[in-house]
């Protein structure tokens, strides 16, 4: 490997994105092993550790000119792995959350799909849309919610999944749109 290809692979940014990786099996271990209520605060502090370096990568690569296509590609990764795996840990306790994942898998499923065949016809997303990001900060809130608030009563409980639900298939419905009109603007051009 060369030193241009090491200096990609091992960017401040991209070493943060491996991190999150690193974290879900934490996470995991944390979640399941918790007994008391107190103890479902350490899985939050792992997720909202992971949250932060989320944050810290793309900034970091920005402020120092360490964008790199691979970290295009890893950090999006790390992401969705994340959230998969909490909303999958979730249902556990959660029955409804085993909807918000099932959701998640199919409106993430959709975009690999869209964005590869966007690739292949020389255009792509470029970063996220704001009702993604929307989406991304719901679904933290409503983490951060059920991990902490252990005495919530159900009904709060069931009403923060359905905001998650409602959130998300907003923004799938966004990004569908979105991926339609860019398909169309692809055919009109070839």
């Amino acid at each position: 490997m060369n030193k241009e290809t090491m200096r990609e692979y091992f960017s401040v940014p991209n070493l943060l994105s491996y991190f999150r990786l690193i974290l879900i099996p934490v996470y995991l271990v944390v979640y399941f092993s918790a007994r008391e209520p107190g103890d479902y605060l350490y899985a939050a502090l792992v997720i909202a550790l992971s949250g932060l370096t989320d944050m810290f990568d793309g900034k970091i690569a920005r402020r120092f000119n360490m964008i790199t296509e691979w970290g295009k590609f890893i950090d999006p990764v790390a992401d969705k792995f994340t959230m998969g795996a909490v909303a999958l840990s979730l249902a556990f306790r959660f029955p409804l959350m085993g909807f918000v994942f099932a959701l998640y898998v199919v409106k993430e499923g959709f975009m690999l799909v869209m964005g590869f065949i966007m690739l292949r016809h020389g255009s792509k997303l470029d970063g996220a849309m704001w009702y993604g990001k929307v989406c991304t900060a719901v679904t933290y809130a409503v983490i951060f919610a059920l991990l902490l608030f252990q005495d919530l009563p159900g009904w709060a409980q069931t009403a923060l999944i359905c905001v998650q639900i409602a959130v998300t298939l907003l923004s799938f419905a966004l990004y569908a749109r979105y991926y339609h009109g860019a398909w169309k603007r692809v055919k009109k051009s070839a």
